[in-house]
């Protein structure tokens, strides 16, 4: 059932059967940050770790479409959210790791993220959770900025080399 999560904008539960479209929303993703077209791997990504115990929620605006017999016609999502379990290595307890959060560029500035973090560390406190994680790019500044006015600190970093093999 969806629920208000702010004015115009409703978000609701998704399931194991929103695969496709989860994958679409990583793509736009990754899309914008790499400008690489051909993702086949996170096809992969979803289909292994996509479960009833990785929730997915998403945002749709209000007022849709209707058909000519004024039936509502669902909306594409606008926005996307998928949560996560990770144990916390220095303590040993689970939390919930945002593994996406995305919104269209054309619902950004609105408020749709900060709304939906809020919502995602309300769900994690409710179930017990003592923090919660995400992971980053560095060159996404609108995310960080995001985090960083949400009270995220950086706790450690996850460095990567290249490694170049000559054939």
């Amino acid at each position: 059932m969806p629920e208000q999560l702010l004015p115009g904008y409703y978000i609701r539960r998704g399931s194991t059967l929103d695969r496709a479209l989860l994958v679409k929303f990583m793509q736009r993703t990754y899309q914008q940050i790499s400008q690489k077209q051909d993702l086949p791997h996170l096809v992969h990504t979803v289909e292994q770790y996509l479960s009833t115990e990785t929730p997915l929620w998403w945002v749709e605006e209000e007022g849709g479409a209707t058909s000519s017999i004024s039936i509502p016609l669902p909306t594409p999502p606008i926005a996307c959210l998928w949560v996560g379990n990770v144990i916390d290595q220095v303590f040993g307890d689970r939390h919930a790791n945002i593994f996406l959060l995305y919104v269209v560029p054309e619902h950004r500035r609105r408020g749709i993220g900060t709304a939906l973090m809020r919502y995602v560390e309300n769900w994690a406190t409710c179930r017990g959770d003592r923090q919660i994680g995400l992971q980053v790019f560095e060159s996404n500044t609108a995310a960080l900025n995001l985090y960083n006015h949400q009270g995220y600190q950086t706790q450690s970093l996850w460095m990567v080399k290249s490694l170049h093999t000559d054939k």
